[in-house]
């Protein structure tokens, strides 16, 4: 009677205290439908779990919380060869099944005798444990599980959070707060956050975590902080994460006092493979290394006239006899390229093959950097001997950053459904990723992790559905972007269908609403310099010409965009000769690539009937109303949220109409100095001056 009183007790107090977003979608509330509590409450009422292991206690203690959020009870556990009913996770008898992998499960249900029964299985422990957060997610979403016969396996085996935080706290690109790693306190004080980080990466299947900013320090491997990764390994490993450092690639002199760092140096070499080997003495099941070379003034191996390959080979050498994985960044440009979106291809490509077998050569999403909306990287279509992996950004430094609604699925889904044609129709850069198209084992997907120490993780509430969407996608790379909406918002607000369905709208369409009022129809990178917060069309005061916004849209009174033709840079000559056929043609290129690859006159006429210039004003301000309509939506809303995020939210999406207008203003006034066009009667005029805009200062950007 007692418990039974506890569990009524902590079931209201659950549904009644305030939101602050720090649960994420593991938000385990009451169930509201009847039918489905009683329903849950039948299977979940006895729990036989077989195992003792730190895993097993750890999926004892996530559905002893959710039973009791969600159902208002507490469970019965056993563990007993004894037949049985309820839930049963894993087996008495271990056994291999080959359709599961290290890391799938099955779950199947149904009743025996009348009594309702779900069965978990898998190879491992940690398949068991995704297998449990599976069933929990179909419960949040309110979902039937009496009939259930599923299957499901990861489709990329590296589901990586890529974080960019520095050993001072601070973070590279980062908008909620200081980096979540609190170097100074470890080893000896764990934060109860690094538990709640590791039970989220595991309830959505992400494997790996990258603790360290691809700008390297070298001191992280040193002695002192290695034995502080350890604590966190050794935090993580229960929820199957495994830990993973960036490499100073001049460590060897900073650390180790050689002279060089030259990767086909026999001294050098032993100083790595001796390096190594102390990190794997601490932490025997480390990932490996993800590496940042000769980009942006980080040292590499061509500091030594050797390649890209020469210096990940020497570490994947090093890491080989500990099963380790060395991550690669193609991420390079320099001055000497006649257009930086070639830089990568022209480096990489021909060293497609000559990579070890437990390289990785990490690739952005698109071949600048980020943008909000980009081409595939060609490198995608051109390595079909070396595996590559995606690197997408969480944290949105060209998107809005910490104060704007965008759901990043979108973007994601655009990328990899994008047909490179390297072996004909169909050769998607999601078969390029998975390694189905080029026979590789060895697959990833990274996100640049958005999380901080803010309270919500994240900054803005829906900043979280990224992170969520991220791991999703690793998990099934064809859920689309509707349904892993869907569940986000089912799990972390509300499963009422007259909340759902608005939001799901609002969520599928910020990202080309933030296209629209920030670069639509092709252009790119007209950021402010250095924060990259606010427009800065304008911008050509930086002593290299690809640092300048003005060397992207390259405006003048002809037109607008930058001629990647065979008539400009022949950037497109990098992709198989279907998709320079999609693009070549100025008058059957789609709209929203246009000024990628052509300088279209202020005339041209875009498949709307309208005129680039028109175009431009079209869809400027077609940015704004999705705002004010996001905004609208959201205020009629109130009665189902919380007012703490119902709050947020709202202030949020007016910071966020702000810049908008902002956007609009600044880029059309200036725009419209090379065009000499009036902007059309039907549009919002801008109520500020290009002056006014071009003197806007922005200080002390976060994450710069």
């Amino acid at each position: 009677m007692r418990i039974l009183l506890l569990a009524i007790i902590t079931f209201v107090f659950s549904s009644l205290k305030a939101e602050d977003g720090y649960e994420l979608w593991l938000r385990y509330k009451p169930v509201e439908n009847k039918n489905l509590l009683t329903s849950y409450r039948s299977f979940l009422k006895e729990i036989n779990i077989y195992g003792k292991s730190e895993t097993m206690q750890i999926i004892k203690d996530e559905l002893k919380k959710a039973s009791l959020g969600m159902l208002g009870q507490t469970p019965v556990f056993k563990s007993t060869t004894q037949k049985t009913f309820g839930l049963i996770i894993g087996s008495p008898k271990k056994t291999e099944n080959s359709n599961f992998g290290q890391e799938g499960f099955a779950i199947n249900s149904g009743t025996i005798d009348g009594k309702a029964i779900i069965y978990i299985y898998a190879n491992t422990d940690i398949g068991l444990l995704y297998g449990v957060f599976h069933l929990i997610r179909l419960m949040q979403t309110g979902q039937q599980i009496a009939m259930l016969n599923i299957i499901s396996t990861p489709k990329i085996k590296l589901r990586i959070l890529d974080h960019w935080d520095n050993l001072n706290r601070t973070v590279e690109r980062g908008y909620a707060g200081f980096s979540i790693w609190d170097w100074h306190k470890l080893p000896d004080y764990i934060d109860k956050r690094y538990i709640d980080y590791a039970r989220a990466n595991a309830s959505i299947g992400i494997n790996s975590t990258v603790l360290t900013n691809v700008n390297a320090n070298a001191v992280v491997l040193t002695k002192p902080y290695l034995e502080k990764v350890k604590a966190l390994a050794d935090l993580f490993r229960p929820y199957g994460i495994k830990v993973y450092l960036t490499a100073r690639f001049s460590a060897p002199i900073e650390l180790g006092k050689l002279k060089t760092a030259d990767p086909l140096n026999d001294t050098v070499q032993l100083w790595w493979k001796q390096k190594i080997k102390e990190v794997y003495e601490l932490i025997p099941d480390f990932g490996g290394f993800l590496v940042k070379a000769n980009s942006e003034g980080q040292p590499g191996p061509q500091d030594y006239n050797r390649t890209h390959a020469d210096g990940a080979n020497m570490l994947a050498d090093a890491v080989a006899p500990f099963n380790g994985i060395i991550m690669w960044r193609a991420f390079v440009y320099s001055s000497s390229s006649n257009d930086r979106f070639k830089q990568a291809y022209e480096e990489f490509k021909p060293l497609d093959g000559k990579f070890r077998k437990n390289v990785l050569l990490q690739v952005k999403n698109g071949p600048i950097d980020f943008q909000p909306r980009e081409p595939f990287s060609p490198l995608f279509g051109a390595m079909p001997q070396t595996p590559l992996m995606m690197e997408f950004q969480l944290t949105q430094e060209y998107l809005g950053q910490g104060t704007h609604l965008v759901f990043e699925a979108p973007l994601f889904k655009e990328v990899l459904n994008a047909d490179t044609y390297s072996k004909g129709k169909g050769s998607t850069v999601t078969k390029v990723i998975d390694g189905s198209l080029n026979n590789f084992s060895l697959s990833g997907i990274a996100g640049v992790s958005n999380i901080g120490n803010d309270i919500n993780w994240c900054s803005h509430p829906f900043a979280q559905a990224n992170w969520y969407a991220l791991g999703r996608l690793c998990w099934d790379i064809n859920l689309s972007s509707a349904q892993i909406a869907d569940e986000w918002i089912r799990q972390t607000f509300s499963n009422d269908p007259s909340f759902v369905e608005p939001v799901k709208k609002i969520m599928l369409q910020s990202r080309e609403t933030l296209v629209n009022y920030m670069t639509p129809l092709g252009l790119t990178h007209i950021m402010y310099n250095g924060h990259h917060y606010g427009p800065m069309p304008w911008g050509n005061t930086l002593n290299r010409p690809d640092w300048n916004p003005v060397y992207y849209h390259k405006a003048d009174a002809s037109g607008i965009g930058f001629d990647r033709t065979s008539n400009g840079t022949n950037a497109l000559a990098q992709y198989a000769v279907e998709v320079q056929n999609e693009f070549s043609d100025i008058n059957k290129c789609p709209d929203e690539f246009l000024l990628w690859f052509h300088h279209a006159s202020w005339d041209h006429k875009m498949h709307s009937g309208r005129t680039l210039w028109d175009e431009l004003c079209n869809k400027y301000n077609s940015g704004v109303d999705s705002v004010r309509s996001f905004i609208k939506q959201w205020d009629s809303l109130k009665k189902y949220i919380d007012e703490d995020r119902l709050t947020q939210v709202d202030q949020l999406l007016n910071i966020q109409l702000k810049e908008a207008i902002w956007w609009r203003n600044a880029c059309l006034l200036y725009f419209q100095t090379f065009s000499k066009m009036p902007i059309p009667t039907q549009y919002e005029k801008p109520d500020k001056t290009l002056e006014y805009y071009q003197n806007i200062r922005i200080l002390y950007a976060p994450g710069n």
